[in-house]
């Protein structure tokens, strides 16, 4: 079989790659598409390859695990506010992890490249991957949002 009946097969399960609104009304957010080329000559190669081909940072690489200031992270690739410091905590697994994003900031799909179906997220405006959600974060949402960090800019208050 190949990879895109696959993937229908999926989507028939509810388990496909369409992205949805991650919590609530989502405020209107413009998209930002590009072609590739243009995406590769604007990021760095980290940061090209977790955005725009859902790769994964080393756990432990990222100097926002210890970005502790007040602020906003942003998509490094659209500088779409994605997340509050005030939401930032330390989850203990060598990412930068969140409770919960900026309203309208993220939207959801699943993943099912490990085979078990995990809940993938990426920036609304350019649809560039950021991580994973899990649910095993602290109060008061219970979430983890599990961000790679070359994909986020840091702008302090």
């Amino acid at each position: 079989m190949t990879r895109r009946p696959f993937l229908a097969a999926l989507s028939a399960f509810g388990l496909g790659p369409t992205l949805a609104a991650a919590q609530g009304p989502t405020p209107k957010v413009d998209k930002l598409v590009l072609p590739d080329a243009e995406w590769k000559k604007r990021l760095p190669a980290p940061a090209y390859d977790v955005l725009r081909h859902e790769g994964t940072e080393y756990p432990g690489s990222s100097p926002l695990n210890a970005e502790h200031r007040k602020g906003t992270f942003y998509c490094l690739g659209c500088d779409l506010p994605l997340f509050s410091s005030e939401t930032k905590f330390e989850s203990g697994t060598g990412w930068p992890s969140f409770y919960t994003s900026l309203p309208g900031a993220i939207v959801t799909k699943t993943d099912v490249k490990m085979i078990i179906p995990r809940t993938e997220y990426h920036c609304a405006r350019c649809e560039g991957h950021q991580g994973h959600v899990f649910d095993d974060g602290p109060r008061p949402t219970g979430k983890r949002y599990c961000n790679n960090g070359v994909a986020l800019k840091f702008v302090a208050a």
